[in-house]
């Protein structure tokens, strides 16, 4: 018996005149993403090798020179003279007003120095938590904690993920927090919780759970503690690849009867997903965005590599099928490219909630694809590759933790497979 193919009408079917394809970069913030690109190239780039130097040798591993810190400081308070701080933010007075797909293409460029970021305040898991702090937090919390953080004044850190349960799944974070009294009783473990080993980490956004009797999606809530509060144990930090990024770190917490006031509570008791939604959407764009740039140096170093290596009497990038990785390479990154623009778009058009299978796709494809990227560079580099001498070793650790970073592969290809089987 032959069954009769039904088409089915999906939400990705091009339409030449459909808003959310048309990926151009706005013309007026053309000027400024220019201007990002020459303050990286002059400031940024000689700051960031001066900064390296003045930390060799030091005694303290958890802790930034005084020389460092002041070279970083006159970086930053120039981004802040031109005008290139807090461009993440979509808000007009806070941040640029920039829409999410132009500062997608920012975004890349930022990706290209580790310390541009930081430089114009637009590191995470500063940003995501500064974003939740404009949207949701109450004009005594933005006085104490947005305001410092929006000036670069202090950093911060979010802490999700806990070691004795499957986490990918939020419903299952167990960490307490008991109103008693008027305060917060804060009991259970936290790890992998990044820049909370940064000494000028000051504040934390903690996702606990408030009411285990409650529906599954109201259990949760997301609190403000400061990290210096009695209770709060940095038990040391964890390693990625054996290494355990010192002095920022992603440290392994424990808070032991951890007390802090009613009003930490961040938009009510209960509404921790609600908040996640604000964080974690734009939070994984940026992810994503700031991941093409890596690809895009780790192309560059393998280019570079590859023409001035000889072997066999041949230059490296025409050996074997050299040539075609990086063209492939190039085709990866177009295609990831557009499809994180697409979804920087769908958030613009959309919105964060209705673009979330958009985020997923290309949270799930752009890690990864990109592991593969800088793998096939490292290999290019021989030796040197997986050596200090060559940030590519550095830059696939960073990458190859974003697929557990904002939830593993596995979640976001369930969201995208879900939604597709959903489709009429």
């Amino acid at each position: 018996m032959k069954h009769a193919y039904i088409p089915r009408t999906t939400t990705y079917n091009l339409n030449p005149g459909e808003e959310l394809n048309d990926l151009r970069m706005s013309e007026e913030v053309r000027p400024l993403y220019e201007h990002v690109k020459k303050f990286i190239r002059e400031t940024v780039d000689p700051m960031s090798v001066e900064f390296i130097k003045l930390g060799e040798g030091k005694k303290d591993r958890w802790s930034f020179t005084p020389e460092q810190l002041a070279v970083l400081q006159k970086a930053k308070d120039k981004a802040k003279e031109v005008g290139l701080w807090n461009f993440f933010l979509p808000d007009d007075e806070t941040g640029q007003g920039l829409k999410n797909l132009d500062y997608a293409y920012i975004a890349v460029e930022l990706a290209k120095n580790p310390m541009a970021s930081e430089t114009m305040n637009c590191s995470a898991p500063d940003t995501g938590n500064m974003e939740v702090l404009e949207r949701v937090g109450t004009k005594a919390q933005k006085e104490e904690w947005l305001k410092p953080l929006l000036a670069g004044e202090i950093r911060s850190a979010y802490a999700m993920t806990e070691p004795n349960v499957a986490s990918s799944d939020a419903k299952n974070i167990s960490t307490s927090a008991k109103l008693v009294g008027d305060e917060w009783v804060i009991n259970g473990e936290k790890y992998y919780i990044s820049g909370a080993g940064d000494p000028r980490c000051k504040i934390m956004i903690v996702m606990v759970k408030t009411n285990p009797d409650a529906p599954p999606s109201k259990q949760q809530s997301q609190i403000l503690v400061p990290i210096d509060t009695p209770g709060v144990e940095i038990l040391g930090p964890m390693h990625v690849f054996g290494h355990d990024h010192a002095p920022r770190g992603h440290m392994h917490l424990r808070f032991n009867n951890c007390r802090v006031p009613k009003e930490n509570m961040l938009l009510g008791e209960g509404r921790g997903f609600e908040i996640s939604q604000v964080r974690l959407g734009p939070g994984r764009i940026h992810h994503c965005m700031r991941t093409i740039g890596k690809a895009e140096k780790a192309l560059d170093l393998m280019v570079s590599r590859g023409l001035t290596r000889e072997a066999f009497g041949k230059k490296i990038a025409h050996l074997g099928g050299n040539l075609q990785i990086i063209a492939q390479a190039r085709c990866e990154i177009e295609a990831m490219r557009l499809m994180v623009l697409k979804a920087a778009k769908a958030m613009d058009v959309l919105g964060n909630k209705e673009a979330r299978i958009w985020v997923s796709m290309v949270k799930a494809m752009v890690p990864e694809r990109t592991c593969k990227i800088i793998d096939q560079a490292i290999q290019m580099h021989g030796a040197t590759g997986i050596s200090q001498w060559s940030p590519l070793g550095e830059m696939y650790q960073d990458v190859r933790h974003l697929r557990f970073a904002d939830g593993p592969d596995e979640v976001h290809w369930m969201v995208v497979g879900r939604h597709e089987l959903s489709m009429p």
